[in-house]
């Protein structure tokens, strides 16, 4: 599906998983989606599963945004309370569309919990309160991670054993019921060897003249290039190389020592799970990351930025961020509470060093050459994210790697089949409706979100370049010369004559030109594959062929099978 495609659906106001590879435009799509909401005058809930994917698409955490917190359960009482909070009440009563970003990393349990929270306050039963609800990620990158936490004594005990729960298999995910927008362009890689090599992790066929680009990338840390972003695994290694790296500044490093109170364990656990250091050295000129949320001063969890100075009163750093902005950073709390109240407290600088960071602080950026140690990587999917950061293999710099760095989830292998084929049935029967039927659909939405439609602009720039396309093709065009004198993509102008063909603008008898003479020959055995699985969708023709034809060839063999 193209971007294009899924913006359409988007716009009607139906629930939808946005999903595809690294650097197929899921980012690009949501931001232009949230640019055509502005423009009518309605305001999405943007937000996402972490703090650093929050920073990417300017939006807030969902635990912030709906009120959670930490919390791993919900009770009554809980769900009373954020009714009972003015701001949340208005924050949540008052939105129409909700974005969850990198929702392969939020468990079902916190997705459930969500839902709750938004029915209690909106005061209705519908999914999510009858919010438009748009999930955004790859299952493919990496999973949730819950702790396990009990009551005992008034003591709250963490858990280290890890639980994978994927979000799509919650009953809030089932009752939304989200048409799956699957992307298929790639906008991030550009090298066709590195786009293989990334998609055949995805299919779990790692062969050996994969591992053998992989083993050409290989260097040794000595000769690793020092300006360029290092990723590792593990906290402790990118530890190691921060204070190597503050180590060769010149000058001495100012101390800052965290602050607690609160029973021991809980306090030792909070320890664990915040982002600050338990000692943070600093120096002038150290690259550094924000730690926490706090908008008004300019910055998130994730925000980059340099020390610039230390004011001679407070001895506070002032921080000039990637953006450009000026942030005086004093001391931020973080605290855990229980029935109402704090048991336990931290007080240190929003502040981590950050020349080097954790693959999972990676996911969602885009770089143009990074440092990896992939050797001991722990989590299926974590080698993924990380190789998919980078644009090409003339950017990719391996330091070392395990078995487990090129394999993803089992689990999400089966389910992806699942969502590509829920994908092509529902662009199939989207896009059977008439260019006006959809236009209605949007307009609908907008006036029930109490916003102002648009009628001149978006729709009418899909209808002109749907006319654009149906010109060269009844001017008897190839496929490709369409597509070169149009300046999209081969996959964009298929797109188009779906939807002309959908709306019977052209006929299948029209189209069979356009297929290559092999695909012509072949073209009553894929009809025999596609009438015997009795389906329209593409990956169990895919499959049954074993990928003798590519998706785009069954595609153009679909829109013709009745001629």
């Amino acid at each position: 599906m193209t971007q294009e495609q899924a913006l359409a659906i988007l716009q009607t106001g139906a629930n939808v998983f946005l999903t595809g590879e690294p650097g197929s435009g899921k980012t690009y799509t949501i931001n232009e989606y949230a640019r055509y909401l502005r423009e009518r005058g309605i305001e999405p809930a943007i937000t996402a599963s972490t703090g650093i994917a929050a920073t990417h698409i300017g939006g807030m955490t969902i635990h912030s945004w709906s009120g959670i917190g930490i919390k791993t359960k919900l009770g009554q009482g809980d769900i009373e309370k954020i009714k009972s909070n003015a701001r949340l009440g208005k924050r949540i009563g008052a939105a129409h569309v909700l974005i969850i970003d990198e929702v392969s990393m939020l468990s079902a349990e916190t997705l459930d919990m969500v839902d709750a929270v938004c029915r209690a306050v909106r005061g209705k039963s519908d999914s999510f309160g009858g919010l438009q609800i748009i999930f955004v990620g790859d299952f493919f990158q990496l999973p949730p991670i819950a702790r396990r936490d009990a009551a005992s004594d008034n003591q709250i005990i963490f858990s280290e054993e890890p639980r994978a729960i994927f979000s799509y298999t919650s009953s809030a995910w089932r009752r939304a019921h989200p048409i799956v927008c699957y992307l298929t362009e790639q906008h991030r890689q550009d090298d066709k060897d590195f786009l293989e090599l990334l998609s055949s992790i995805r299919r779990n066929d790692f062969r050996s003249d994969h591992a053998e680009h992989i083993e050409k990338r290989k260097i040794q840390l000595a000769s690793a290039p020092s300006h360029i972003t290092k990723l590792f695994s593990h906290n402790i290694d990118v530890d190691r190389v921060n204070e190597q790296m503050l180590a060769k500044l010149p000058g001495g490093s100012c101390e800052f020592a965290m602050r607690y109170q609160g029973r021991q364990a809980l306090v030792d656990a909070m320890k664990r799970g915040c982002l600050s250091p338990e000692i943070l050295r600093l120096k002038i000129g150290a690259v550094v990351m924000f730690t926490k949320n706090s908008p008004k001063s300019g910055f998130v969890n994730g925000t980059l930025g340099r020390i610039l100075s230390f004011d001679e009163d407070s001895g506070w750093p002032l921080v000039k961020t990637s953006a450009g902005r000026l942030v005086a950073v004093e001391p931020m709390e973080w605290t855990v509470e229980e029935n109402g109240k704090v048991r336990a407290r931290l007080q240190q600088l929003p502040l981590r060093l950050a020349w080097a960071m954790t693959v999972h602080k990676s996911q969602g950026m885009s770089l143009d050459a990074a440092i990896m140690d992939l050797s001991a990587v722990f989590e299926y999917g974590q080698g993924y994210v990380a190789l998919s950061r980078v644009r090409r293999f003339s950017g990719l710099f391996l330091l070392g790697w395990n078995e487990r760095a090129f394999q993803v989830h089992p689990m999400i292998i089966e389910q992806d089949e699942v969502f590509r084929a829920e994908a092509e049935q529902a662009a199939y029967e989207f896009f059977r409706m008439t260019s006006a039927e959809i236009k209605m659909k949007q307009e609908n939405f907008i006036l029930t979100a109490g916003g102002k439609p648009k009628r001149h602009t978006v729709k009418k720039e899909n209808s002109d370049t749907y006319f654009e396309t149906l010109l060269l093709l009844k001017r008897e065009k190839t496929l490709a010369q369409i597509a070169e004198e149009r300046g999209l993509k081969i996959t964009t102008i298929l797109g188009h004559m779906e939807n002309l063909a959908a709306q019977g603008q052209v006929q299948p008898a029209e189209l069979i030109r356009l297929l290559s003479s092999d695909l012509q020959r072949a073209l009553p055995e894929i009809r025999a594959v596609f009438r015997e699985l009795d389906t329209m969708c593409l990956s169990p023709v895919f499959e049954r062929f074993q990928g003798a034809y590519s998706y785009d060839d069954l595609r153009m063999a679909r829109m013709v099978l009745d001629a």
